[in-house]
């Protein structure tokens, strides 16, 4: 570990997909505060370390890459929900770790971190685990059709989900998770989903962006329109609850709050991610504070950035096409003064995969949400990618 007496830090980051792409982006923007990134990521020549960050090749639960990593660092950090909490925990004495690994742990699995929500008066849906079949069979009545089994950890984007429709589904959702570990959650339906973007400081200060509404596709994140289409009280409703889930948890950074607006406009809380979040992305031009240097000014101690929404804003990502796999050099997209392109230089495109994204930014303040929506998609329509020969 880095252990001179200076206000500036070699930062750790746990993994180093796009997320952390952007973390190492906003770290080069803080030399002042950060002078080095390092993260730890299986994949050669990641995102991150194409934009400068250095590299230990090596798996996000991996004890000793995880132990190397805070060798080189003065504090971790992470853009995945993937390492091992006990490693972590076992470190965390020698170098500070951001969100704590405790609020880690509780959030990698999605039954205890449901539980930990509900003992925090925070409001969600109903929920119970299951152990059995049988029980499946017996529980599942108390909470009609349709409902949602999900696989307790190790699951993201809408992967580890089974929605049972009748009595038939049962069997079949249930053959899905044999040996893991799994819940039973009562069905929502939702007039929308919607997140907030929260971020805790190590001084315990708390802010939150507004509200943006988010639109899936095959349950991953297609477009998010910031900010969301709900009332002030509805809108004043989600932030307030992603303060007091921030309140509750341990550890300073950003996190991505999900939440359920039902039809008679309650707000649920969904599911949390402790790091930089897929529907912050359009902070990138739509505010004044990245979402990514809110989380490097959350963990340093730094005072808050603002989070004001300047202007309207879509983000819409940039998926790999259902029939499409290879390699993949760049992407074709319309060009505009107000579109904002961020391609994240993986070299595989896959169906469905996350391969950058776009802003189309309200810059001048005189369109609608909805002309914002339209332009986004037909953009989103004409995107057409350059395959290696």
């Amino acid at each position: 570990m880095n252990t001179t007496h200076t206000l500036t830090k070699i930062l750790g980051i746990i993994g180093g997909g796009q997320l952390g792409m952007m973390l190492t982006e906003a770290a080069k923007q803080m030399p002042e505060h950060i002078t080095g990134v390092i993260v730890l990521d299986p994949n050669e020549n990641c995102p991150a370390a194409q934009v400068g960050a250095k590299q230990i090749l090596g798996n996000f639960n991996d004890k000793n890459s995880i132990v190397e990593l805070s060798l080189q660092s003065d504090l971790i950090t992470y853009e995945i929900e993937s390492g091992d909490t006990e490693v972590l925990q076992s470190i965390k004495e020698d170098i500070t770790i951001n969100p704590s690994p405790k609020t880690l742990g509780i959030i990698q699995d999605k039954y205890v971190q449901k539980k930990f929500l509900r003992e925090n008066g925070i409001p969600v849906t109903d929920f119970i685990t299951i152990s059995s079949i049988d029980e499946l069979k017996q529980r599942i009545d108390s909470f009609g059709y349709p409902a949602l089994l999900k696989q307790r950890r190790d699951a993201y984007d809408g992967r580890g989900n089974f929605r049972i429709e009748n009595l038939a589904h049962i069997t079949e959702g249930y053959s899905k998770f044999v040996g893991r570990d799994i819940m039973l959650e009562k069905y929502v339906d939702f007039h929308c989903e919607i997140s907030v973007i929260a971020a805790r400081n190590t001084e315990g200060e708390i802010a939150a962006y507004p509200a943006v509404e988010n639109i899936h596709e095959e349950n991953i994140l297609r477009m998010t329109i910031a900010p969301a289409r709900i009332n002030k009280q509805v809108s004043e409703e989600a932030d307030q609850i992603a303060k007091r889930v921030m309140g509750a948890f341990h550890g300073a950074g950003v996190f991505g709050i999900e939440m359920f607006v039902t039809k008679d406009e309650k707000v649920l809380v969904n599911e949390i991610a402790p790091r930089v979040h897929n529907s912050g992305h359009h902070t990138l031009q739509s505010s004044t504070t990245s979402q990514f240097e809110q989380h490097l000014r959350a963990i340093l101690g730094l005072k808050l950035g603002k989070t004001d929404l300047l202007h309207r804003t879509v983000m819409c990502n940039i998926l790999g096409p259902k029939d499409l796999n290879g390699k993949c050099k760049s992407v074709n997209i319309i060009q505009d003064d107000h579109v904002y392109v961020k391609w994240y230089q993986k070299k595989e495109i896959k169906p469905m995969r996350k391969m950058g994204h776009f802003n189309v930014v309200d810059v001048n303040d005189n369109m609608d949400i909805q002309h914002l929506i339209s332009k986004a998609n037909e953009i989103n329509n004409s995107i057409t990618f350059n395959m290696n020969q």
